[in-house]
């Protein structure tokens, strides 16, 4: 039943967002502005240890990541308005299985989107000969992973779908500026790095970093990654667990409230 669950909610995000072609297009279109503008701009003022431009794709994978999840998590929202949730909310699964699920989904749709970016790259010879593609895809689907639980744990707290668009506004733009993926972490000023360090998804970008292979890994390199491979899985999974599980919490003690307020207005009433 809970496995039925999971995969009707994954299939149904996936089909929404195959359906919206533009939303795909634009997926693209965004971290290859970002390459190909910003990117061919900045790299001709920076130009030591390996260009600038291979330095971006790993953080604009992750940009790909973020903004996806993020995004996808909004359906949460959505369907709260619709009442769409309401009929998952009388399904015989507990309600905080509907949190996992939904974090799975907006997970799968940010890869779908992060896929079709690299293909793109891959394509255009961006992304290094050198990739470690089993660490790649630990990569994608952690920092995936971690993008769609900063979603839910905004969606569960969002009460309409304007409150939602302007909590994510004031979260992501933070969330990537101060990840490393635009410059590294540790040319930061202290409280600037204090933050990128308490910040979940600077490891997702480090770890993309370290499985592209695109800057050097030696520590004194100004473009090099900036903490270890198993330090980036233990936070990112860390976090994917402990932020899935108080959204999930939320979620079910505000369902369990909005029900009872149904009973009880349902009583007044007979």
């Amino acid at each position: 039943m809970i496995l039925r669950a999971i995969t009707a909610i994954i299939g149904r995000d996936l089909k929404r967002t195959l359906r919206q072609r533009g939303r795909l297009l634009s997926s693209l279109v965004r971290p290859l502005l970002w390459l190909v503008v910003i990117g061919g701009g900045v790299e001709t003022l920076v130009a030591r240890d390996g260009t600038y431009r291979d330095f971006l794709v790993p953080g604009l994978v992750a940009m790909a990541l973020l903004f996806g999840g993020m995004l996808a998590a909004l359906s949460l929202v959505h369907d709260k308005e619709s009442g769409v949730l309401r009929m998952l909310l009388a399904a015989p699964l507990h309600h905080g299985w509907i949190v996992f699920a939904r974090t799975l989904s907006a997970a799968a749709v940010a890869l779908l989107q992060a896929t079709l970016l690299l293909v793109v790259l891959a394509v255009c010879g961006w992304l290094g000969a050198a990739t470690d593609w089993p660490l790649l895809a630990a990569g994608l689907v952690l920092t995936a992973l971690t993008a769609a639980t900063l979603g839910m744990l905004v969606a569960v707290w969002a009460r309409s779908l304007e409150n939602f668009a302007v909590m994510m506004n004031l979260i992501i733009f933070p969330i990537f500026f101060l990840s490393g993926a635009l410059y590294p972490v540790h040319g930061l000023p202290p409280w600037l790095k204090a933050i990128a360090v308490a910040n979940p998804f600077s490891y997702g970008v480090d770890l993309l970093k370290h499985a592209c292979c695109a800057v050097p890994t030696t520590g004194h390199a100004t473009f090099a990654p900036d903490f270890a491979p198993s330090l980036d899985l233990l936070v990112l999974a860390g976090f994917v667990v402990v932020g899935t599980s108080i959204a999930a919490l939320r979620f079910s003690s505000r369902s369990t409230i909005a029900a009872l307020g149904r009973l009880i207005g349902a009583g007044k009433a007979a």
